[in-house]
C-alpha cells in the first residue's frame, strides 16, 4: 500500500510557486495577490481561511483577509465583490462557503468576476472545465488529479466510482476524469444517495472517489484488492481525548480498507492540503492572465 502523502506532495508544489514568484519579482513583474472573503464565526471556515492566508505568505503571494460579520447584508456582500472585481491590485479572489443562511449563496458566486474566480465555482469556468478549455480548475478536483499526477496511479481505461455528486468535487471530479487528458480518459461511474446496489458497483471499481460527507463510509468489503482510494470527506467527531475535543474522520474506513488500497489518501494529510497548493497554483494562473 502506499500512501498519496497530500501534506508532502503539496509542501513539494509550494516550493515551486515560492521559485516562479521570485523570478517573477526578479523580471519586476506583480507578485501575485489572492483575497479572501469571510462572512460570520464558522470555526471550520475560520480555520480554512486562516490556513489559505498562511500558505500565501509561504509562497511569497500578497494576501488580503475580509472579514464580515454575521448580519452582513446580501447586497453589502455582493458590493464588497464588486469592489474586488474592480481593484486591479488583487489578482483572485475567493469567497469562503458556507455563508449564512440570509444570503442566496448561488447570487454570491454568479457575481464573481470568472476572471478572478481563482475557486473555479462560477458558471463560465465550470462550463470552459466540462468543455476541456483552459480555465481555472475548481481546487479539490484540480489537487485531486495533482496526486494521481505525481504519484503515476494510471487512470486510462479504468474503472473509477465517484461517490458523492455535488458540484464543488464529485460532479466535476466525474467529467475531468472521462476527459483526454493526462490523468483522465476513464470510465467514470457517479453515484449519490439514491443509487441503489452501492456495494456492487463499488467492488468494480478500479479507483473510488469517495466524496458525501458521512464518516468511514466505505468499509472493506465495498472495495476490490489494489483498488485506489481517494477520500474527501472531513468531518469533525467529537473526541474527548484529544486537546482539541475533537478529532477528524473522513468518508473512508482507512484502517480497514487501507489493507486491500494499492493507493490511498489519509485524512488529514491527504485531499486537503492539496486543495490549498491548486488553490494558489489557480491564483499564480491568474497573475500571469492579469498581467
Amino acid at each position: 500500500m502506499i500512501l498519496l502523502d497530500g501534506k508532502t506532495t503539496s509542501s513539494d508544489i509550494k516550493d515551486e510557486i515560492t521559485l516562479e514568484v521570485l523570478q517573477l519579482k526578479k523580471e519586476g513583474k506583480k507578485t501575485p495577490h489572492l483575497a479572501a472573503v469571510i462572512v460570520g464565526n464558522n470555526g471550520a471556515s475560520r480555520t480554512y481561511v486562516g490556513a489559505k492566508v498562511k500558505a500565501c505568505n509561504r509562497v511569497g503571494f500578497l494576501s488580503t483577509l475580509i472579514e464580515l460579520t454575521d448580519d452582513t447584508t446580501e447586497a453589502s456582500l455582493l458590493s464588497k465583490i464588486d469592489e474586488l472585481n474592480n481593484n486591479i491590485e488583487i489578482d483572485g479572489f475567493i469567497v469562503q462557503l458556507p455563508l449564512p443562511k440570509h444570503i442566496d449563496e448561488q447570487k454570491v458566486l454568479m457575481a464573481v468576476d470568472p476572471k478572478k474566480d481563482v475557486d473555479g465555482f462560477h458558471p463560465t469556468n465550470v462550463g470552459k472545465m466540462a468543455l476541456n478549455l483552459p480555465t481555472f480548475i475548481s481546487a479539490t478536483p484540480y489537487g485531486i488529479l495533482e496526486l494521481l499526477e505525481r504519484y503515476k496511479v494510471e487512470t486510462s481505461g479504468k474503472h473509477v466510482v465517484v461517490i458523492g455528486r455535488s458540484h464543488i468535487v464529485g460532479s466535476p471530479m466525474s467529467i475531468l476524469l472521462s476527459q483526454k487528458r493526462t490523468v483522465g480518459n476513464a470510465t467514470v461511474t457517479i453515484t449519490h444517495s439514491r443509487t441503489r446496489n452501492l456495494k456492487e458497483i463499488t467492488l468494480q471499481a478500479d479507483i473510488v472517489i469517495a466524496a458525501l460527507g458521512i464518516p468511514e463510509f466505505l468499509t472493506e468489503d465495498m472495495v476490490k484488492a489494489n483498488v485506489t482510494v481517494i477520500d474527501v470527506g472531513i468531518t469533525r467527531v467529537e473526541d474527548t481525548t484529544k486537546k482539541s475535543g475533537y478529532r477528524l474522520l473522513g468518508d473512508v474506513a482507512f484502517d480497514e480498507v487501507s489493507k486491500k488500497a494499492a493507493y490511498i489518501t489519509p485524512v488529514p494529510g491527504g485531499v486537503g492540503p492539496m486543495t490549498i497548493a491548486m488553490l494558489l497554483k489557480n491564483t499564480l494562473l491568474a497573475s500571469k492572465n492579469n498581467n
